[in-house]
């Protein structure tokens, strides 16, 4: 058995509670809570509601996160990925969407949008210093350590 957390979680509106599909899943896929289907154009992005709240304890978050189906079949992803719910925040869960496909995509309610996970949370203590240690990569930023074979 993994181990769990309690999440208290208020839904509103008849939303469903967040859900894991299989035993190893390490994401619960979340919904869409909405009145009236919404259309996502292409390269367009939306926020959708999904009516949960939670009360996440103290020393951890939950990441929202897109579903891989999602963005494989339709194009569609989480913008702002992975998004952070802090413990401390007792607002409406909604996700912004974007669709990098090339047809208009459309939510409706009940659709699955997003995965959440329940993470621990360790904060840094930041020092501030005149000089970092010397690595082989050093200031290397993009692509700096180079190309895979399989890339090419």
């Amino acid at each position: 058995m993994q181990d769990q957390i309690e999440v208290r979680v208020v839904s509103e509106n008849g939303a469903s509670l967040p859900e894991y599909k299989t035993a190893g899943a390490a994401g619960a896929d979340v919904r869409a809570s909405l009145d009236s289907p919404v259309e996502i154009g292409p390269c367009k992005r939306a926020v959708i509601p999904t009516g949960l709240f939670f009360e996440i304890p103290e020393g951890y978050e939950i990441q929202v996160r897109p579903r891989s189906g999602l963005a494989f079949k339709n194009g569609v992803t989480v913008l702002n990925t992975p998004g952070t719910i802090d413990s401390d925040y007792r607002g409406e869960l909604k996700v912004v969407l974007i669709n990098l496909g090339e047809e208009p995509f459309t939510v409706s309610h009940g659709d699955r949008i997003a995965q959440i996970v329940v993470s621990p949370v360790t904060r840094g203590v930041f020092i501030p210093c005149e000089s970092l240690s010397e690595t082989e990569r050093g200031e290397g930023g993009f692509g700096s350590t180079g190309v895979s074979d399989n890339a090419r």
